[in-house]
């Protein structure tokens, strides 16, 4: 049990509760931080207000111990850690985002800017290359398709070591 105190009252939180919130102030921050991109790109008809946080005075404005730990990142769900890499870009999140990604067998593809999994051994393997049946994230869609008989070369790979 995690404990979230507000001004008054002290509440127990179960650990998935706690989990779920934890990536839902992750959502709250990449909005803010796209919401601001957006106003300084020059459009005016999106305003944040911050009297519009109705969570603010409910949620405690330290992050839970451990919250920047590839731990608790293995413990998100695959659609959340998508959603930290493609919306909070430059951050220590957006690192553990990929690393948990990377621990669940996904592969970032340079040109297309996607994450891809294999979903069955490929039929071809060679020295520049494999070819065979991925499924990737479609950022634009946001979902997961299946592409059959792609060429995944590796000058395309994203093989940085996140250690």
């Amino acid at each position: 049990m995690s404990t979230l105190a507000s001004s008054a009252t002290v509440h127990c939180v179960p650990e998935r509760a706690w989990a779920r919130y934890c990536a839902l102030r992750a959502i709250q921050n990449a909005f803010g931080r796209l919401a601001t991109a957006l106003v300084t790109d020059g459009v005016s008809a999106l305003v944040t207000d911050e009297s519009c946080d109705v969570t603010r005075h409910l949620c405690p404005q330290v992050p839970p111990p451990g919250s920047d730990s590839i731990d608790f990142f293995l413990k998100l769900s695959v659609e959340t850690l998508f959603f930290i890499f493609y919306y909070m870009e430059g951050t220590k999140a957006q690192y553990l985002a990929a690393k948990a990604l990377k621990k669940q067998s996904w592969r970032f593809h340079t040109k297309y800017m996607m994450w891809f999994q294999r979903h069955e051994e490929p039929k071809v393997i060679t020295d520049e290359y494999e070819q065979g049946t991925y499924v990737y994230f479609d950022f634009e869609k946001w979902s997961q398709r299946k592409k059959e008989g792609f060429k995944f070369e590796y000058k395309f790979l994203e093989d940085r070591d996140l250690n």
